[in-house]
């Protein structure tokens, strides 16, 4: 059974940092591109950022670019995302998600069950 666990959200000021953390269990980790996804209230889930389980590929939105940074633990099983200079328009539930074929079908197959992260201005 894969889960993927996410913790680290919260409530931050505009211009501060959270990182934000999620634990697979039950899948091959080194074989799944491991990715960040948000949703705000009333708007569409969208793309954050995206890397290889080996780690040596990474992939960005262009609104979190110079900002976010993506990770990934294997001996841990764990993929970070690391943001920075947060603004309000940073606030919504994100999910971790993890996917064999991306590249092939820019599709996830396991999703975690959100973490929310509020920005104040």
């Amino acid at each position: 059974q894969v889960q993927l666990v996410e913790s680290g959200g919260g409530l931050v000021q505009a211009g501060g940092s959270l990182r934000l953390s999620c634990a697979a269990s039950g899948l091959a980790f080194r074989r799944y591109v491991m990715g960040w996804f948000r949703q705000a209230p009333g708007k569409e889930r969208e793309f954050v950022a995206a890397i290889s389980g080996s780690g040596g590929s990474t992939n960005y939105a262009e609104s979190v670019k110079g900002r976010f940074t993506i990770s990934i633990d294997n001996s841990k099983n764990t993929v970070y995302l690391q943001m920075n200079s947060l603004k309000p328009e940073d606030t919504a539930v994100y999910y971790c998600s993890a996917g064999l074929r991306v590249a092939v079908t820019q599709e996830y197959d396991y999703w975690g069950q959100g973490t929310q992260v509020t920005v104040s201005s």
